[in-house]
């Protein structure tokens, strides 16, 4: 099956909705499927000063008649629209104007963050989000607390998929007891990976008060206040996932602190290395940590980190075996809509975007193909 993918998330941005996109699409060649990502490296970017808790989003500029072109181009068999963004909205348009079904998905607080960065009230980004996702024939919703939340809101058509892990990047290994970066580590080591804003309160795992070393890995607004507050916190920085990957490994507890996550991908990435998570129960570590030997929740963070302590790392890491980017993207498929064979344009003009297997990003045309730097 050909599945044409719109994202306003793409590389070279570093978060891990594009990780999510970039391994579901893998997974998806992987398994003999071709994708065509339409994403905002094919059109004219302007970073928004708006949104100042993701400073290195860039957001396309007037997109609609070349995502046409685009879209037509690809004669897909289905279509996903995976974010709420310029593309998204230019994606959605152009599908109701031809008559396509199309999926969207929901992957975090998207009225919260419109809230957070202009000021605009909740009901009117729900009701801004729920206009986005109306004729969708299917949204996708990454855990059951988040569907019955949206499902109370007025949304209708929702369907869990959680996205996976990759298991193989982020495996169990030696322990590692020094990173290079940074030489012996004071043990226990206890990590946070994630941006640095408001809306991750990290500062929960910064004051905490634990013996042995504490390490973060992320970039955000908050990042310089913080590294002046902590001097005592090793900080590492936005690193690739094979060096992250490595980082994970010479952890002892993954602590989570934020209460108001839907997706959590770095818990599943900590839990595949073998360490277990310590955070709050509520949305998202309910969801993915839970009863399990995964991880341990509690109220009280502190309480939390040492239950995690006692948890083997073989534990943590069965859990997120559960969570493999196999089952996963199979889930993904179920609830595609194929389009009716009459409905798939004609068009040898245009350009799309297809990863291949190494996970590059190759510009698609009838003449030749080349790789995007």
């Amino acid at each position: 099956m050909k599945i044409l993918l719109v994202t306003d998330a793409w590389q070279p941005q570093v978060h891990g909705l594009v990780s999510t996109l970039v391994d579901l699409v893998r997974q998806l060649q992987v398994s003999g499927h071709e994708v065509v990502v339409i994403q905002p490296g094919q059109f004219h970017t302007r970073n928004w000063p708006w949104l100042p808790s993701h400073p290195g989003l860039e957001l396309a500029l007037f997109p609609g008649a070349r995502m046409c072109s685009l879209m037509d181009a690809a004669q897909a068999d289905a279509i996903h629209i995976a974010t709420a963004g310029p593309l998204g909205w230019a994606a959605r348009r152009h599908c109701m104007r031809r008559g396509l079904p199309f999926t969207t998905a929901i992957h975090g607080r998207f009225p919260e963050m419109l809230k957070s960065a202009v000021g605009l009230p909740l009901s009117w980004g729900c009701a801004l989000l729920r206009r986005f996702h109306q004729p969708s024939s299917g949204v996708l919703v990454p855990n059951e607390g988040l569907l019955h939340r949206l499902k109370d809101r007025g949304f209708q058509r929702l369907r869990l998929w959680t996205p996976g892990v990759d298991t193989h990047l982020f495996a169990l290994s030696d322990r590692q007891r020094s990173l290079a970066a940074l030489g012996p580590l004071a043990q226990p080591v206890s990590l946070y990976v994630g941006r640095l804003s408001a809306e991750k309160n990290v500062e929960a795992f910064l004051s905490l008060d634990v013996p042995g070393s504490k390490v973060v890995c992320g970039e955000g607004p908050m990042a310089s206040g913080l590294r002046a507050r902590y001097p005592n916190v090793h900080w590492l920085g936005e690193l690739p996932r094979h060096e992250l990957a490595q980082v994970y490994a010479a952890a002892d507890v993954f602590v989570f602190p934020c209460r108001g996550e839907t997706q959590g991908q770095a818990m599943l990435e900590a839990m595949a290395s073998g360490v277990p998570v310590a955070a709050y129960p509520v949305d998202g570590p309910l969801q993915l940590v839970g009863q399990s030997r995964g991880g341990a929740l509690h109220d009280d963070l502190r309480l939390a980190w040492h239950d995690a302590l006692k948890i083997q790392r073989h534990e943590a890491r069965d859990r997120a075996l559960q969570s493999g980017w196999g089952r996963s993207s199979a889930v993904f498929l179920s609830h595609l809509v194929v389009l009716p064979r009459h409905r798939r344009q004609r068009s040898t003009s245009g350009v799309g975007t297809r990863v291949n297997k190494a996970g590059a990003i190759t510009k698609l045309s009838h003449k030749r193909h080349s790789v995007v730097e």
